[in-house]
Order: C-alpha cells, then sequence, then structure tokens
C-alpha cells in the first residue's frame, strides 16, 4: 500500500511541475501505461504484427497474460496494471519465504520486503509493467534451488525468461546450485536439477523460435535492443565514461546514473561475501548486462531485477540508525524517479 501510496504522490507531483512549466510529457498522460506500459499494452492489444519491429523486444509473458484477463476486464491495459500490483504482493511473499529460507531473521526478511517494495525504480511494481512478474520468477527459481525443489525453480526460470530476457540468466544460479548437489544426488532429482537449468533456456528458446519463424532472425529480440540501448562495451570502460558524464555536458543525462552504477558494484561486492555465489553470480551477470551498454537508460531498474543486491542491503542495514534513514532515502527515491519519468525527463 505504502508503494502505491508514494506513486500517486509522484503523479500528483508531476502534475503540479507540468502545470507550472506548461509541459504536456506524453508520459504522464498515459498514467500508470506509461513509457513501457504502452508497449506492452499494444502488445497486448493488437499482437507483434500490428506494431513496429521494436516491440519484438518486449518478451510475450506479461501482454499475453494481460490479454487473457484483459478479456475478462474488457481492458488490457487495466489488466495488465492489475496483473503487475497482484504480481508485487506475491513478490513480497516470496521474498519472506527466501530470507527466511536463508535463515534470516525474521526482522532482516520484513526489511528486505520494504526495501524491494521501496527501492528508487520500484515505482515500475506497481506501472503496467512486466519486471513484477518476471521476479516472481526468479524468486520462485531461487527458492526452488535452495530448498531443493527444482521442478519449482524450473517453473520459476520458465516464468521469468518469458517476461524479460534477463530471465535467461538464471540458468546460471541454477547451473551452480545443480552442481553443487550433484554427487550426492539421485536419479530423479538429477533430473530436476537439469529441468531447473533448462527452464529459463527453454523460455527464451520458446519466444525466439517463435520469431524465427515469423521473421527469419531467432535473435531479433535480443539484437533489435540495440538500436535503443547503442552497442556492447566493457562494462568497466564504461563506468569510467559514466564518471566523465558526472562532470561534463551529460551531468544531467547519462552521468545521473553513476552514484547508482557504483552503488549497486558496492552491493554487489557484499552480496559475494553474505550469499552463496550463486545469488552472486546472478547479479553480477545482470548487472554486466546493465553497464555493458553505451546508453545507461534504465540501469536502476536493472538494479532492481538483480534482486540480490537489494536482499543485501536489508542484511547490512540492520542497526535501526541505519535502517530508518536508508528506507526514508529509498522512499525520496522512489518518488523523484517516478516524478521524473512521468515528466520525460527520466527513463525507467
Amino acid at each position: 500500500m505504502t508503494a502505491r501510496i508514494l506513486v500517486a504522490a509522484a503523479y500528483v507531483a508531476a502534475r503540479v511541475v507540468a502545470d507550472r512549466f506548461a509541459l504536456a510529457p506524453p508520459a504522464l498522460g498515459d498514467g500508470l501505461l506509461a513509457w513501457d506500459g504502452t508497449w506492452y499494452r499494444d502488445i497486448a492489444t493488437v499482437g507483434y504484427g500490428g506494431l513496429d519491429r521494436e516491440a519484438l523486444r518486449f518478451f510475450p509473458g506479461f501482454p499475453l497474460a494481460g490479454r487473457f484477463v484483459g478479456v475478462l476486464l474488457g481492458s488490457e491495459g487495466v489488466a495488465l496494471v492489475l496483473i503487475a500490483n497482484l504480481a508485487s504482493i506475491v513478490l513480497g511473499i516470496l521474498v519472506l519465504q527466501l530470507m527466511r529460507a536463508e535463515g534470516c531473521r525474521r526482522a532482516a526478511a520484513g526489511r528486505a520486503v520494504w526495501l524491494m517494495m521501496l527501492f528508487p525504480p520500484a515505482f515500475v511494481l506497481v506501472w503496467g509493467y512486466a519486471e513484477a512478474l518476471m521476479l516472481v520468477g526468479a524468486l520462485l527459481a531461487f527458492l526452488g534451488l535452495r530448498t531443493r525443489r527444482p521442478w519449482v525453480a524450473a517453473a520459476g526460470g520458465l516464468l521469468a525468461a518469458l517476461c524479460r530476457p534477463l530471465g535467461i540468466l538464471l540458468a546460471i544460479p541454477a547451473a551452480v546450485e545443480v552442481a553443487r548437489t550433484w554427487r550426492g544426488s539421485r536419479g530423479r532429482d538429477r533430473a530436476g536439477g537439469l529441468a531447473a537449468i533448462a527452464g529459463p533456456l527453454a523460455g527464451a528458446a520458446l519466444y525466439a523460435g517463435w520469431v524465427w519463424v515469423r521473421d527469419g532472425d531467432p535473435l531479433l529480440p535480443f539484437t533489435v535492443q540495440e538500436e535503443l540501448r547503442g552497442r556492447a562495451v566493457n562494462p568497466i570502460t564504461r563506468m569510467w565514461d559514466g564518471l566523465v558524464d558526472l562532470v561534463g555536458p551529460e551531468r544531467f543525462g547519462q552521468g545521473l546514473h553513476l552514484p547508482f552504477a557504483a552503488l549497486f558494484v558496492v552491493l554487489l561486492v557484499l552480496a559475494f561475501r553474505r550469499w552463496p555465489v550463486s545469488y552472486g553470480l546472478y547479479a553480477a551477470a545482470v548487472l554486466a548486462l546493465a553497464l555493458g551498454a553505451e546508453n545507461l537508460n534504465s540501469l536502476e531498474r536493472y538494479g532492481l531485477n538483480a534482486f540480490p543486491l537489494v536482499l543485501t542491503l536489508a542484511l547490512y542495514t540492520a542497526d535501526e540508525r541505519a535502517e530508518r534513514p536508508v528506507l526514508a532515502l529509498c522512499a525520496a527515491g522512489f518518488v523523484s524517479l517516478a516524478t521524473l519519468a512521468w515528466l520525460a525527463a527520466y527513463v525507467p
């Protein structure tokens, strides 16, 4: 509920600013379906065939769910927002369960839920974005892997990969966890472990295969993003370029992402120290992809997708003197990014 109140506050703030300076950003008129939400709505409504090829960068799991629920509600847009918000509730439950499964105290588990919902880019969990549903799949995958329920992990990985291209990276922690228990496992457990690895790969392969049949190029869902995010670059080099941007003419553009990039790198180091290696490797893979692009737009959202970073922050803010300021800063960042996104000054 708190996240939704903050989203409402951000919308009001964006309206006030737009009226004050006579602005008319399209995103503000789109409401909870701003930015990527309009793409998901259009895909759910008319399908990929009725849209520009750029639509292929949006994986089908979320808009397909919106189409089915939209039949019942009479509006695909309303359906997508409803699915995202219901999925975010399930996400909170899964965060709590995963933290408890890893032996964390109740206070830390509760703090992780708060941080997941109030992390600055987490306003997309309230908007009509695929993030909430993708993260439900990712958390299910990790929960299944860590509690020796590989078929749950396989289903979670499949769901995540059908919703976002990042879902395919769940094959990495799955392979690590399966390898860790392979020697002492039996045939049925090994089959489940292989399914856990195959789930994310199958999700991406299903969509890529469909695109191959339709367009003759199975890599289009991945390569078409180069038109928006630019060519792949060295993440370390891109961090340096971000520092240059911060003190140059791009300080209010690409340079603004550098503080978040630095925070994510610090949290990644701490994640490797605190969590099993599978958590760190997954977060590292997501972060490497985010930092390995010329255009750092949406970097903060990638940090949310690398959810072990958020769980790590929850563990290192156990002291009450740190917990409250961190939550307050996250909430302030949440409102700020959502407001800027509606004003078209920030790309979520």
